[in-house]
């Protein structure tokens, strides 16, 4: 189960998701499950079990920066045990014994020790860890099974009686529906409402995903490509907006903004996982001729050629659901069923330069797709897009921002996205 699950930020399950991300992070942490169960031992208040990213080794001591972001003090004594682990492993039976020098900055590691009488450090019992290299390695391999074996869109509908989802994938004219089977073995996973990391993706059951949602399945097809039987699913509620800025505050990391389709003010927060860009004129106009049914070589100049069809979406989906995004195929938010050659935005969006909030003024026209929230709370931005007002104006009634994908979270796995 640990190689079908994401282990880190692109740790599959990024993966990168999706399901490469939890190469790092969801392996060692089942691992640790495992251990538990081998190791009945009541845990007494002191004991401490942090896992993430070595950021320092000084002599025998350890920094580690914990999964949610704080840094921990890990004291490696003469008794502690240390192994190393494969990503993919399930159990300690075929660890490999190391020592504190085998261990290397940016390797991940879960801790099974005390806290120390100072209340900030941890006597280190056990230490598993997991070569960056191996995990960079399995989110490779996992980035390519998304890419060759995974599709996604919106979730039509759920059948529980017959374990099936209806997916409709994101095409042009036509539309197409794909079947989704599950069964008891599928891994499951689930985005946080409040969080744009897929490390954050919690298991979930057939019963949570409903109708709107955004889902990406990999398994084998069918001949005719119109059923998928899962290993992997996983699922998300996004919201899709576009609309005008009224206020930016810097201080906050906030936008305003009047929704289109609600004609209501919507903030959003802009962390350090939210993905800013600005759309070149000339591709914004392409796309915007694509929405209106216009062959994208038609959209501009000849002289254009630099920016060619690689950077319009090949699968443009103005429905009107306010959830979700096509995100079909490979793990790094592609905009295309598996096997299809065509490019696709969320590819030209990576490899635009970061924007900042500084980029953007009041009145900019800007898309963008974003966590739902907990109830009551602030939406987080996954991707924001300027320089759309071509796109916005040829769809006025606004479901131009479902052309965004939102499996593009957290940088560095398939390209620059870390999603399923």
């Amino acid at each position: 189960m640990a190689s079908r699950q994401f282990r880190c930020r692109a740790t599959c399950l990024e993966a990168s998701i999706c399901l490469s991300l939890w190469a790092g992070i969801g392996t060692v942490a089942q691992v640790a499950q495992a251990q538990s169960a081998q190791e009945p031992s009541a845990q007494s208040a002191s004991s401490a079990r942090p896992v993430g990213t070595i950021k320092a080794i000084s002599g025998n001591t350890i920094t580690l920066t914990t999964d949610a972001g704080t840094d921990v003090t890990i004291l490696v004594q003469d008794a502690t045990k240390l192994v190393r682990i494969a990503p993919g492993q399930k159990d300690l039976k075929d660890a490999a014994p190391i020592q504190l020098q085998d261990v290397q900055v940016g390797d991940r590691i879960l801790v099974r020790g005390k806290v120390a009488d100072d209340g900030r450090s941890v006597l280190a019992a056990s230490v598993i860890a997991m070569k960056k290299e191996d995990i960079s390695q399995k989110q490779a391999s996992d980035r390519e099974e998304w890419q060759k074996h995974g599709a996604g869109g919106l979730v039509s509908s759920v059948d529980p009686a017959t374990n099936t989802i209806i997916v409709s994938l994101p095409a042009i004219g036509e539309k197409k529906n794909l079947t989704v089977h599950v069964s008891k073995d599928t891994i499951m996973r689930r985005y946080a409402p409040d969080s744009v990391k897929f490390d954050d993706a919690k298991p979930s059951t057939l019963d949570q995903i409903k109708p709107g949602d955004q889902l990406r399945a990999r398994g084998s097809r069918n001949t005719d490509g119109t059923e998928l039987t899962a290993v992997e699913v996983v699922s998300g509620t996004f919201r899709n907006i576009a609309g005008t800025i009224s206020a930016i505050d810097a201080s906050a990391s906030t936008v305003t903004l009047q929704d289109l389709a609600t004609k209501k003010p919507v903030t959003v927060k802009i962390t350090s996982e939210s993905q800013l860009r600005k759309l070149p004129p000339q591709m914004a106009q392409r796309i915007a001729m694509r929405l209106k049914g216009t062959p994208a070589e038609a959209a501009t100049p000849a002289a254009d050629g630099a920016a060619g069809p690689a950077n319009a979406p090949q699968n443009p989906n103005p429905r009107g659901s306010r959830t979700g995004g096509p995100g079909a195929g490979g793990p790094d938010g592609m905009g295309r069923p598996a096997g299809n050659g065509s490019p696709d935005l969320q590819q030209a969006i990576n490899r635009m330069p970061p924007a900042t909030l500084s980029d953007l003024q009041k009145g900019d026209a800007v898309m963008l797709v974003a966590t739902e929230g907990r109830r009551g709370g602030m939406p987080t931005a996954i991707t924001l897009l300027g320089g759309v007002e071509p796109i916005l104006q040829a769809s006025p009634n606004s479901n131009a921002s479902t052309i965004l994908s939102p499996w593009s979270l957290g940088s560095s796995a398939g390209g620059e996205a870390a999603a399923p």
